[in-house]
């Protein structure tokens, strides 16, 4: 299949780089189907997308789950109720539910949650598919079982940061549903004042008449994965890492899964692959904000263009100056575990990452996770999408992959387009 019937889209004069890394990865990495969006200064200079495997359902309005670049959609819903004053950051969570306080929660603070040092990083429960549906969160389902947890810092990165893989999401959407005059939850609130407003397809909770537009993804083996890394870059690796790098990644994810108390998956269900409960239509109806957004590249580059440019887009003050300052105030650096990993981090009270530039002291793995994008704030999600913001430069990025690639811990194939996307900015901005 030859590069000009799978590769469609546009971009704008100063980023054909863009598109011809994209038309080099698309058919020489292990990929499937996959968009990518850029804006700069409030204009969309990237729209590509991609099909390799001949399905005519894909498009570039096709939704796909995100993952945990969904965390990133969370973070600014909330920040809209702190923009009304109807949340601090500050605020313990009994402010808005007190039955949160319950064995020895009472300490713990919105900003803690948003930062993933909130103690909670597993449940000693497992939470049923239907009780993730809008109407049982409503009748407190998964109000219930956060309020029996205790507090649980295992300590392992030297701090109180361990990542909240799916419990973030479940908790905040408990005060935040709490905390909105309406009783709206996120899905709901970012469908009606979000999304709807900027007409972007970024979806939690997809409904039966958006069904038809979803995606399902598909994971790329093991076994596959090994093979492509013993290729050499020279002749096409279909895969970012080299065998070495990835079978020192397996290393670090099995003692890391040795060395935890947890086991399986937090949800409920006999002899269920993960990802195929990620995938069933019954959990896309649901809500777990932290995880489980299915979305187009189109729709989170539009949402993130106006976070770029401090909650402004096409003339609209989406959120404010004020409140969009907050949602970014106050980063701190600690350590987290990510799939074993422990990396620096650097979370805002209002629970998005920095990107920083590395230094001499920086890991291996810091520099994995950082060299490429520096600049840029938000999320990604396990196995290869992208949500992020470049404030400085006024750039927002999404990348949606239907193939995941889940020994690439950092998303570093989406990474190659960021580094690209920046190099071409740079290069517009110097010779303007």
């Amino acid at each position: 299949m030859s590069k000009q019937n799978i590769i469609q889209g546009t971009v704008a004069p100063g980023f054909e780089s863009v598109k011809q890394l994209f038309e080099d990865q698309m058919h020489t990495m292990a990929e499937r189907q996959a968009q990518l969006c850029v804006y700069h200064r409030g204009e969309r200079v990237v729209d590509l997308w991609a099909d390799k495997i001949g399905d005519s359902n894909f498009s570039a309005d096709s939704i796909v789950n995100v993952f945990s670049s969904s965390k990133s959609l969370e973070a600014i819903a909330v920040a809209y109720l702190v923009d009304r004053g109807q949340i601090s950051y500050d605020a313990k969570v009994t402010e808005y539910w007190p039955e949160f306080g319950a064995n020895g929660k009472e300490g713990i603070t919105v900003a803690d949650v948003m930062r993933h040092e909130a103690g909670m990083a597993n449940f000693d429960s497992q939470v049923d598919m239907e009780e993730l549906f809008t109407d049982k969160l409503k009748q407190n389902s998964v109000g219930r079982i956060i309020e029996q947890q205790g507090l649980n810092y295992d300590g392992a990165g030297g701090g109180k940061r361990e990542y909240h893989g799916f419990t973030r999401g479940w908790i905040i959407n408990e005060v935040f549903r709490r905390a909105e005059p309406s009783g709206r939850t996120i899905g709901e609130f970012l469908r009606d004042e979000i999304s709807g407003p900027l007409n972007a397809d970024v979806i939690i909770g997809v409904r039966e008449g958006q069904m038809s537009k979803r995606i399902q993804v598909k994971a790329l083996g093991l076994g596959k994965h090994l093979l492509y890394s013993l290729v050499p870059r020279i002749l096409g690796r279909k895969v970012v890492h080299s065998f070495f790098t990835i079978f020192m990644r397996l290393a670090i994810m099995i003692m890391a899964m040795r060395n935890s108390g947890e086991g399986g998956t937090p949800f409920k269900g006999e002899n269920i692959g993960l990802l195929n409960y990620f995938e069933d239509p019954n959990f896309a109806r649901g809500e777990t904000p932290s995880d489980n957004a299915n979305c187009s590249a189109r729709g989170l580059a539009k949402l993130a263009a106006m976070m770029s440019a401090g909650g402004t887009l096409e003339g609209k003050q989406h959120l404010s100056p004020q409140a969009w300052q907050a949602m970014h105030d106050h980063p701190l650096e600690s350590k987290m575990d990510l799939g074993g990993a422990f990396v620096n981090t650097h979370f805002s009270q209002g629970g998005v990452n920095f990107s920083l530039p590395t230094t001499s002291s920086s890991t291996t793995l810091e520099r994995d996770i950082n060299d490429g994008r520096e600049g840029f704030i938000g999320w990604a999600g396990f196995g290869g999408s992208i949500f992020q913001w470049h404030p400085e430069l006024d750039i927002g990025f999404a990348f949606v992959p239907t193939y995941m690639h889940v020994i690439d811990l950092f998303n570093e194939r989406g990474k190659r387009y960021q580094a690209q996307v920046l190099k071409c900015v740079k290069a517009l901005e110097a010779a303007s």
